[in-house]
């Protein structure tokens, strides 16, 4: 669970090279690509670009490069030739990496062509409840104190927080302890220490939190079909506070 100095050097790199895929797609015409499109050049790019390894493919038996959960989709969207991303779309693209034996995991919703103001919305206070949690992290801290912060933004602007699926750490492995609830009790939980490395990724729906797995046994969709957005990224708790392993180059934190 506690990384050392060097270790965490490592999982930075892996990081920095995520950040680096999502640039990449940031420079992308994204509508009227199929979400299988965006996996195959995700997956070159990784492979290809940055002489590392997708680290979704071959983990629990699936296959691709990326999640893409488009709309309705909460998480674990499965990329398919016939999904064509349109105008008013939104999507999250969530992927892995690893490079040197470490993995970084990273998501980001993205709003594809002209999109109504209320999925803008849902997808900024998505954003800001993401950065709401990883302001909580810091030695001492206990991580009942991030998903609080996380639901405590989220309620303030009227959405749900979806709770049959958190963060978690990560090193080596994709999912490691300890697991990151984004709701909560702040001052509850495990005591955060120096060293510890995981991911935080708030998923916020439109209307109820309620969600269900669809027949391909992956893609998770909100019970009511209402919109769902995701923002993730990979942090360690520091001396001090907290460091974004996965941070963007044109992200400024919201700390």
């Amino acid at each position: 669970m506690i990384k050392t100095a060097d270790e965490i050097a490592l999982m930075a790199e892996a990081g920095r090279l995520l950040a680096s895929v999502f640039g990449h797609l940031d420079g992308l015409q994204l509508c009227g690509m199929s979400t299988m499109q965006v996996n195959d050049i995700v997956d070159n790019y990784i492979v290809h670009k940055l002489s590392a390894r997708p680290a979704s493919k071959g983990q629990y038996g699936y296959v691709y490069a990326l999640n893409a959960s488009r709309n309705q989709v909460v998480c674990h969207g499965v990329p398919s030739k016939g999904e064509i991303l349109q105008n008013g779309d939104l999507v999250n693209f969530d992927i892995t990496l690893e490079k040197d034996g470490y993995i970084a995991d990273s998501s980001k919703t993205y709003l594809i062509g002209e999109v109504s103001p209320e999925a803008q919305r849902l997808t900024r206070v998505t954003y800001e409840a993401l950065w709401k949690g990883i302001a909580a992290v810091r030695p001492g801290g206990r991580l009942g104190d991030i998903g609080h912060a996380i639901e405590r933004h989220a309620r303030a602007h009227g959405y749900t927080v979806v709770r049959e699926y958190c963060g978690h750490g990560i090193g080596k492995q994709m999912h490691e302890a300890p697991e990151v609830l984004h709701w909560g009790k702040a001052g509850t939980g495990l005591t955060l220490r120096e060293g510890m490395t995981f991911t935080i990724e708030p998923m916020l729906n439109q209307g109820k939190a309620g969600t269900r797995t669809l027949g391909d046994g992956w893609t998770v969709v909100t019970t009511d079909g209402l919109l769902s957005a995701q923002f993730e990224h990979t942090v360690a708790v520091t001396a001090d506070g907290v460091r974004v392993l996965t941070l963007r180059p044109d992200e400024t934190p919201l700390l």
